[in-house]
C-alpha cells in the first residue's frame, strides 16, 4: 500500500497482520513541506517489519527548482533506511509543456540519485506514461503506475513496471478510511538498505508544521530534533507556552539533533500518536509496558494529562 497523511493514524501491528508486506510512504513536498505523518508511519511500519519506500511529491516548475526539491527530500529523508527505491510523485505540470516536464524530472531523479546514492522510481498514471513522461525517462528508471480497475495495467513506454497502484480505494485493517493499493515486483526493493546520509553543503532546510490539538512546543521540538528556542526564534514566538491549533510553524530541520534511526531500533522503540479518548493506562495495556516507563521515556509531567495528536515514543523490550 501507499500512505500519506490523508490516513491519519495507521495501527501497523494491524497492517502486518492483514497480509500487507510493503508500504510507500509520503516524506515531503515542494522545498519546505514534510508531511505531517512521516515520521510515525515510518518508525511504526519499520517496527513491525514492514518494507518501506519513500516518495515525495514534485512541484518544480524548472530544472533548478527541481535540484532544489531533490536536495530537500533527501535532508528529510536523512537518517532513514528504506527497503525500496525512492519515488518521485510527478502529477501537476502547471503551464509546462511535455519537453519541459521531463527535464524538470530529470533532473530530480539525477540530484536525487546523486545526493542519497540511492536508485529511484517514477510513480505515474498511465496516461501520463504514455503521453507525458518519455522515453529517455523510461530507458533510464523504472516504473510505478497507477491505473484502476484493470487486471493489467498500460506502461506506455516502458516494457513493464516495478509497481502497479490498483486501487485507491483500499480497505486495510489497522487504517481508518480508504487507501491505496499496490502489487511490487522484487526489482523495487534497493540492493542496501543502509541510512540516507545526510547531503553535504546544503542550506537551511525549513520545514512548516501546523499545530495540531494538544500540541506544545516542547513536543513539536522533540518530534522535529531541534530545541524549543529555535522554534521560538525562527517564528518569532514572545511566549513559547502559547501556541494556537492551526498555526503554521517554521521548523528547521538542518542540524537534527534527534536519535538515529539505528539507535531507535536497537531499543525496539514505537512512536504512537494519542487518540481522542486515550489514557496512558490504556496505551500501556495495548503495549504490555508500564505507565512508569511511558512516563519516563517521554518526560510526561501529569501522567493523568495527555492530548490527542500528541506523540508519544514505547519501549517494547
Amino acid at each position: 500500500m501507499d500512505v500519506s497523511d490523508w490516513q491519519g493514524y495507521i495501527d501497523y501491528a494491524q497492517v502486518k497482520n492483514a497480509g500487507i508486506e510493503v508500504v510507500y510512504i509520503k516524506a515531503s513536498q515542494g522545498d519546505s513541506i514534510v508531511d505531517a505523518y512521516f515520521r510515525t508511519n515510518y518508525e511504526n511500519a519499520k517496527a513491525n517489519g514492514l518494507k518501506v519506500g519513500l516518495y515525495h511529491f514534485l512541484t518544480a516548475r524548472s530544472v533548478e527548482e527541481a535540484e532544489q526539491q531533490a536536495t530537500y527530500f533527501a535532508s528529510v529523508i536523512s537518517g532513514t533506511s528504506p527497503d525500496c527505491k525512492l519515488a518521485m510523485d510527478f502529477e501537476v505540470f502547471g503551464d509546462l509543456n511535455v519537453a519541459q516536464i521531463n527535464q524538470v524530472s530529470l533532473a530530480f531523479l539525477q540530484k536525487v540519485q546523486s545526493l542519497t546514492g540511492k536508485e529511484v522510481v517514477i510513480y505515474s498514471d498511465a496516461s501520463n506514461a504514455s503521453n507525458t513522461f518519455g522515453p529517455e525517462l523510461a530507458s533510464q528508471y523504472p516504473l510505478w503506475v497507477a491505473q484502476y480497475e484493470v487486471a493489467s495495467p498500460d506502461t506506455g513506454n516502458w516494457s513493464t513496471y516495478e509497481g502497479f497502484q490498483y486501487s485507491d480505494m483500499g480497505r486495510v485493517a489497522g487504517i481508518s478510511g480508504y487507501t491505496d493499493l499496490d502489487t511490487f515486483t522484487e526489482g523495487i526493493f534497493l540492493g542496501s538498505n543502509e541510512p540516507v546520509s545526510t547531503p553535504e553543503n546544503t542550506k537551511n532546510q525549513i520545514t512548516t508544521y501546523t499545530v495540531q490539538p494538544g500540541n506544545t512546543l516542547s513536543q513539536i521540538a522533540q518530534n522535529y530534533g531541534t530545541t524549543v528556542a529555535e522554534i521560538a526564534g525562527l517564528n518569532g514566538i514572545v511566549n513559547p507556552n502559547l501556541i494556537y491549533v492551526g498555526e503554521a510553524l517554521k521548523i528547521d530541520t538542518t542540524n537534527d539533533i534527534s536519535v538515529t534511526t539505528s539507535d531507535k531500533y536497537e531499543t525496539n522503540h514505537i512512536v504512537y500518536t494519542v487518540q481522542p479518548g486515550d489514557t496512558l493506562t490504556a496505551i500501556s495495556q495495548k503495549y504490555d509496558v508500564p505507565i512508569r516507563c511511558i512516563v519516563q521515556l517521554n518526560d510526561i509531567v501529569n501522567p493523568n494529562l495527555i492530548y490527542a495528536g500528541e506523540r508519544l515514543r514505547i519501549d517494547l523490550n
